[in-house]
């Protein structure tokens, strides 16, 4: 079965990556970041290796998103990011196909091992199942 593992972040965390900290984002040091890629590529490796692996990404910040929705008039409304109504956002996520959801919960609770500098918030891993074509879990 299919599944879609996501992590959460906000504009406060990716900016703490870049090394400008605020409340409960504190600044990430290039120690810090190499920690958690180091982290996430083994996790990666693992499961490219045991075949689970269909995709995954880390998203780039939200001030580089876009929001598209219908206007009054029917037609597209276009609006660049960052959004100020948005705390959470998705962060990156994997598209895993494993035999069990207690296999993919095991991953998910490798994914929240991930070193963080103390203070940093820490988000939920969801994980939701993926559909098939004919609607079936």
């Amino acid at each position: 079965m299919k599944y879609l593992v996501m992590i959460q972040g906000s504009q406060a965390d990716y900016e703490a990556q870049a090394g400008k900290g605020s409340a409960g984002a504190p600044a990430w040091t290039e120690q810090d970041i190499q920690a958690m890629y180091a982290h996430m590529s083994a996790i990666n490796d693992d499961l490219a290796e045991t075949g689970e692996m269909v995709e995954g990404n880390g998203l780039t910040d939200p001030a580089r998103s876009r929001h598209v929705e219908l206007g009054p008039d029917g037609k597209p409304v276009i609006t660049d990011g960052p959004y100020g109504e948005t705390k959470e956002v998705l962060a990156g996520y994997w598209v895993l196909d494993c035999d069990s959801l207690e296999r993919v919960t095991e991953i998910a609770a490798r994914v929240l091992q991930c070193p963080a500098p103390e203070g940093t918030k820490q988000y939920p891993v969801i994980i939701r199942p993926i559909l098939d074509r004919s609607g079936e879990v």
